[in-house]
Order: structure tokens, then sequence, then C-alpha cells
């Protein structure tokens, strides 16, 4: 393997110095720059491997250079930033602009040993693969403990052949899970086919699933075999019509099919990922679901969690998602007022991830000033959720206090009451008050305590 090329820049020549003599007994090759100028005339000498840059520089900052750099670029290749004096912002610009990772000065020489290495490999798999892993639109986006499981989880699976069952809400990503994946797994080069059960009907079942054949040759491809060596994912199995699903249970009990109005038999080869809705194996056996269907598909469980469950991913969420269509569609770049984003992380997300990518979409496509402001979240977020909702979906920070407090008391005490098989007792040992003092509350409240042991 050859030794890789590091760029250090940095105006401070003691900087560069010790890099220069750390990063070289390491057994990397090394060029130093003292400023934009000489960063400019080694990378066109010689594209590095990584560039270690300093934010803060006198002549060319290094969050300029970045963006000349990462505009229209070919050559790309991981840049990690340095500096003592990073702010938010400047956190924030560096990231959108494809910054591999920051440093901190004064520099802990083993984190920037582990970096350096981290950001050679990101760069050595964009070679390979044609993607940089360091992207933040190349992984599932966030820091919680939730997304963190949830990336190991992924990478864990996404070499296993098996099939894999993606049980999640509406909205919450299950596709863009499924695309990981198969991404990174070894079917990324080939196909990734998406069947949408409902858009199934008895009629032409067969046809969209072999394929149609006239005189020996294919006329319309179905989707297990254009989905090849690939990946067939299939989306929200209980809308899949009975015939279908007695059709591919069949299919993924013998691992063969034929074309409709042909003979010959074709092997199933696609790896198979489907999505489910929370309580899809206990449905299974009923009228939606086949217990066979769904046990061919189960063999690895992955549960995706709501948005709500890892909230505080939510500003960085927006951000992505900002990038995103800044990058993919040519609008206007704007950013979330702390206000904002703190208002978004409280609220509860009923239609999970897709939600958050429509009021991003929707903000940008409207425009206005650089800044989005609480004022015009709360005008996006004015129609209120239903009712009937969940306690858990419904905003209540877009209601008075008053309200708020009520619509939480009442939903608590209802489903407090369930519990205690509508036992008013039981209720007020469970919820702490006194009997007399919790009738008085539920009566308030209109929660109908003498019926619930009944329902």
């Amino acid at each position: 393997m050859s030794t890789s090329h590091i760029l250090v820049v940095d105006d401070e020549a003691d900087i560069r110095g010790l890099l220069k003599e750390i990063l070289s007994e390491e057994g990397y090759e090394v060029d130093v720059a003292a400023n934009a100028a000489q960063a400019r005339a080694s990378r066109a000498r010689q594209i590095p491997d990584l560039v270690l840059l300093d934010i803060w520089m006198p002549d060319v900052d290094g969050i300029t250079l970045l963006r000349e750099w990462s505009v229209g670029a070919t050559d790309s290749c991981p840049v990690v930033m340095m500096s003592g004096h990073s702010t938010v912002e400047t956190a924030v610009e560096a990231t959108r602009l494809g910054a591999f990772d920051f440093v901190e000065k004064p520099l802990s020489l083993a984190k920037l040993l582990r970096t350096v290495e981290r950001a050679l490999d990101a760069g050595r798999r964009h070679r390979q693969a044609g993607k940089l892993l360091g992207s933040p639109f190349a992984v599932p986006v966030g820091k919680s403990r939730v997304m963190q499981q949830l990336r190991a989880d992924l990478q864990q699976i996404a070499a296993n052949p098996s099939p894999v069952l993606l049980v999640g809400e509406p909205g919450s990503g299950r596709e863009a899970f499924a695309r990981y994946l198969h991404e990174h797994g070894p079917r990324a080069g080939a196909p990734f086919v998406t069947l949408i059960a409902s858009t199934l009907r008895e009629a032409d079942t067969e046809a969209r699933l072999f394929g149609r054949e006239e005189q020996g040759a294919a006329r319309v491809m179905g989707v297990l075999e254009e989905a090849g060596n690939g990946s067939l994912y299939i989306q929200e199995l209980e809308d899949l019509p009975p015939g279908a699903q007695r059709l591919l249970a069949g299919v993924f009990e013998s691992g063969q099919f034929t074309r409709l109005g042909g003979s010959e038999k074709l092997t199933l080869r696609a790896r198979l990922l489907a999505a489910g809705q929370p309580g899809i194996e206990q449905r299974a056996g009923g009228e939606t679901l086949r217990r066979d269907l769904l046990a061919h598909l189960n063999v690895l469980l992955m549960r995706v969690p709501p948005l709500r469950e890892y909230a505080e991913d939510v500003p960085e969420l927006l951000r992505h998602h900002v990038d995103r269509l800044v990058d993919t569609e040519g609008l206007t770049f704007r950013r979330f007022s702390v206000a904002a984003q703190n208002r978004l992380r409280n609220y509860p997300w009923p239609d999970n991830v897709r939600e958050l990518r429509h009021l991003v979409h929707r903000l940008l496509i409207r425009g206005g000033t650089e800044e989005i402001r609480l004022e015009e979240i709360e005008r996006e977020l004015a129609v209120q959720t239903p009712p009937d909702e969940p306690l858990v979906k419904q905003d209540l920070l877009a209601l008075p206090l008053r309200e708020a407090r009520e619509q939480f008391e009442r939903a608590y005490l209802q489903q407090q009451l369930l519990l205690c098989n509508g036992k008013v007792g039981q209720l007020a040992k469970r919820v702490g008050m006194e009997r007399t003092h919790l009738y008085r509350k539920l009566r308030s409240l209109g929660v109908d305590f003498r019926n619930v042991s009944e329902e």
C-alpha cells in the first residue's frame, strides 16, 4: 500500500513543525502550508489523501478555503478542521461544506492520530465506493444513544443475506434504513427495487411480481426478476392483497417463480427487506397478514424508532435536510434559530422524519430571511393535532398552559384508570392522590370512571 499523503495548513510554525514531525514518524508523507496560497499550490502539485486545516489564518480563513475546495470538486479528500476558538456557527458551516471532523487546540495527539486514521479510511472507502462515508448524507443522522445503537445494528446486519423486517411507524424512515442495508452490503452495486404493497391489484398481481412472457422471451419484467442479485423492499406488508401474499409465500418457500405465460423456473436471488407497522407480529395470522409469509421475512427484525424517541437529534436533522435541499434543488440556504430548534425538539412529530423533511422543504421553498424564527415555526404548526391522537403524539406546546395541563391530566388519568381496571381506589394509590380529591378531579375533567371497567 502506498504511503498516505497529508497536507497540514496552519499559520503557526510551531504547530506545522510538530504535526509534520509526529505524522512523519507515523509513516505518513507530510506537506505543510502556512497560508491559503501555499495550500493551493501544494494541492496543485499533488492531491493529498487528507488535509488538516486551521480555521483562523491571516489571509484566508479555513472555512473560506474549505468552501472553495468543496464547490464542484471532483478530486475531494477528507478535511479535518483544527481550531482553538471555534463556535457553533463555524462548526455547522464546516460540516455543511463537508468537513470530516474537528480537533481542538491544544491538540491531543492520541485523538489527532485516531481522527487521522478514521479520515484516511473514509477517503479510501470514498475512492472505492464513490461516496465518502464521513459525509452526513451517507449514514443515518444523529448523535443520540438511540441513533448510535441503530447505526451499530444496521452495520452489523448489512452484510448478512438474511431477510430483514423493519418495524416502525409510517414516516419513520424505514425505506431509508432498508436502502442503507443494501448500499452497505455486498449487493450495493445491484438494483434496489421497491414494491409498494398498496399499489398491487388482484387482477395484475402475477404479472407485477413474476413478469409476463411471450414466445419464450420476457415481455414485462416482474419485480422479483428486476431485483436480480440486489434487494427487494416491500413497503407495508399488511397492505398486500391476499392473492399476492399467497403467491409470495409460495415463492419464498420454494425459492423459485415462473413468468406469467412461461414455463421456465427462475431462481429468486434478491435479498428480501420488508416494512411493517408496530404490532405486526401479533396481528399475523389474522385477516390482514399470513403468518407463513411473515415467518419468511422476519428472520432478522429491526425496530425503527419514532422521531420523538430521539428528539435531541432534531437540530442536526434540520441542518441535514436544509443542506441536502440546498445542494440537490438549489434552494436558498436558511438556518433555524435556537428558539425554533428548541420548539421543534419538543414537537411530537406524529408523522416522524417525513413530517420534518416536508416542513424544511416548505420553509425553503417559501423563502424569507436567512434565519427561520420561532414565529414562522408556530405558523407552520398552527394546525392542531386531532384530539383523539395518543397523548404522546399531541402537540401540547401549541396550547395555552391551562388547556395543555387539562388535556394531559385527562389523558394521563384515563390511561391509568384502564391499567387499574376502573378501580378508583387502586388509581388513587397508583397516582398518589387522596381519593376524595381524585373523584373531584375526574369529574372536573369529564372522565367517566364508572364505565371504564366495563369497556
